[in-house]
């Protein structure tokens, strides 16, 4: 079974989105952990101690379908702002889709001078083959900072293949935000948050 890859995003929200993005990656590593799926989480950009604006979470596992289709949507979460005592706001959302095969998004292109490829001991779903030997791979992008790791497959070659296709697809996310931002002054994927028809709802 191939790993399931999903984008998480706090879109264009304020700081409590943010803090609800580290909430649910959270419940979500619970949940994979709970039904024996290996979860592995890539954080976007933090621009402080409140946590990343968006996050790839690979899924690899029996029940990473059953996840992903329960999550893929608009997530509430009902909460006091900490970061803002007194705001009056308590519902926040964050938004979770699939991250389809074939690269879509804004144009990017890797420079293999920017990359730094580490290897590790491999764990998970796969057996004890894949526990005995370094086929896990982590890969640093140096100007974003971003870091990828994959080890759903037993092969070093196709977890440096699959770290650097989601690599590649955060990359690209984070290219439409700088367009949108600036053609617009906010993000696309806030555009895709749809409120009133959340598929979870979380109250901390």
């Amino acid at each position: 079974m191939s790993a399931i890859d999903l984008l998480v995003t706090s879109g264009n929200g304020p700081v409590e989105c943010r803090i609800a993005l580290s909430a649910l990656l959270g419940i979500l590593e619970r949940e994979a952990i709970g039904l024996g799926c290996a979860f592995e989480a890539s954080l976007g950009p933090m621009p402080d101690q409140h946590g990343a604006k968006s996050a790839i979470v690979s899924l690899d596992g029996a029940g990473a379908e059953q996840i992903a289709s329960d999550y893929c949507g608009t997530i509430r979460f009902t909460f006091k702002s900490p970061a803002r005592p007194g705001h009056k706001r308590q519902n926040w959302y964050v938004a979770v889709q699939r991250i389809d095969s074939q690269p879509n998004g804004g144009e990017v292109t890797i420079d293999p001078a920017d990359l730094r490829f580490e290897t590790l001991r491999a764990g998970g779903p796969g057996g004890q083959h894949q526990n005995t030997t370094d086929s896990a791979v982590r890969v640093l992008h140096r100007p974003t900072g971003l870091v990828v790791t994959a080890r759903d497959e037993r092969s070093q070659h196709r977890n440096k293949a699959l770290a650097l296709r989601r690599l590649d697809a955060m990359l690209r996310h984070l290219e439409v935000e700088k367009q949108e931002a600036a053609k617009a002054g906010r993000f696309l994927a806030n555009r895709t948050i749809a409120r009133g028809n959340e598929v979870k709802t979380f109250k901390l």
